[in-house]
């Protein structure tokens, strides 16, 4: 491809199990997408985590015969706190890659995928749990999202150290039994439950297999399993009770309003986690718009960086055509490992 002309933006959509990379022209189409792995700054430091992005930024770049953008959105899982954003972005920076850099949570990309309304609140559940809301006036509420230590309660991960807690307890009697004792064995090829969690602990098995737990957990609850079920309903009333509190902090329970679930637990779709959230949120917000993200969250991250690369379209309105161009850009372009 030969060298473009005009306004250009990289997006970036970093999760905890994989960065979506694209490079993106000032009208919506996708010219280069590929993608990294996981994105953990806070395992391996700002810097680090750059450096592993840096072979898939350089490679959409030398596609288009570019070296350089006018901006670089980033929004990315693990970017919780204002002082990781500055890290991240300053490690971003270093590079040279674009003029401009807009670092910020990917919570908000997927507010910015799955809606165009204001006010809105998006939650997040995936290898983690997070949640933003923007009000009428443009104040956005978000949350520290760095684990139990700040309140928080499930996601991925959690739930999978959950069920190793009351796995390992069935199998040395301090807890109750539980079906999800030998799914865990068997799903990881280890005779007993224990031996995944010390698989874990020793690095026999990596950690970052931990949210394949998940599934066993609606396997167990489909068959009776009170763990399970007790689990999910748990999990269900946390994301309906950050939904609600958001709501609430940006003054918008009592008025229509759209709030946009997503993230790899709550794309189960599964009855028994979903039927609890809808209702947990309608009964306290019976406007409430309540929709399930079926766009990847790399789309929002792009929308926002078109957002910030022409300040004079107004986030939310105009954009209908750049969206459309999108998906249909994104649906059409091939993801390169």
């Amino acid at each position: 491809m030969g060298a473009l002309t005009g306004p250009h933006l990289i997006a970036l959509d970093g999760g905890n199990s994989k960065t979506d990379v694209l490079l993106v022209t000032h009208d919506g189409t996708v010219v280069a997408r590929t993608r990294s792995g996981p994105f953990a700054p806070h395992i391996i430091g700002a810097e680090a985590a750059v450096a592993r992005l840096a072979p898939a930024v350089r490679e959409v770049l030398a596609s288009a015969g570019l070296s350089r953008v006018e901006l670089l959105a980033g929004y990315l899982a693990n970017a919780d706190l204002p002082e990781e954003e500055s890290a991240i972005g300053a490690a971003i920076r270093a590079h040279g890659w674009a003029d401009r850099v807009v670092i910020e949570n990917d919570a908000l990309a997927m507010l910015r995928a799955g809606t165009d309304a204001v006010p809105a609140v998006a939650v997040v559940c995936g290898g983690g749990i997070n949640c933003v809301g923007v009000a009428s006036d443009g104040r956005r509420v978000r949350y520290p999202a760095i684990g139990r230590i700040s309140g928080d309660w499930g996601g991925g991960f959690g739930l999978g150290k959950e069920v190793l807690w009351h796995t390992s307890r069935h199998e040395d009697g301090r807890g109750p039994a539980t079906l999800l004792t030998v799914l865990v064995a068997q799903h990881f090829g280890t005779p007993d439950a224990v031996s995944v969690a010390t698989g874990m602990h020793v690095g026999l098995i990596d950690r970052d297999r931990m949210h394949e737990i998940v599934p066993l957990i609606f396997t167990a609850a489909d068959q009776g399993d009170a763990i399970g079920t007790r689990l999910i309903r748990r999990q269900a009333d946390e994301i309906a009770l950050l939904a609600v509190t958001t709501l609430e902090r940006i003054d918008a329970l009592d008025e229509p309003v759209d709030v946009v679930l997503g993230g790899g637990v709550l794309t189960t779709r599964h009855p028994l986690l979903l039927k609890p959230v809808l209702s947990g949120i309608t009964e306290v917000a019976p406007f409430a718009r309540i929709s399930i993200l079926d766009d990847a969250p790399i789309l929002g991250s792009a929308l926002l960086g078109l957002d910030r690369l022409d300040e004079s379209i107004r986030p939310g309105t105009g954009t209908a055509a750049r969206r459309n161009r999108l998906r249909l850009t994104l649906e059409d372009s091939e993801v390169r490992v």
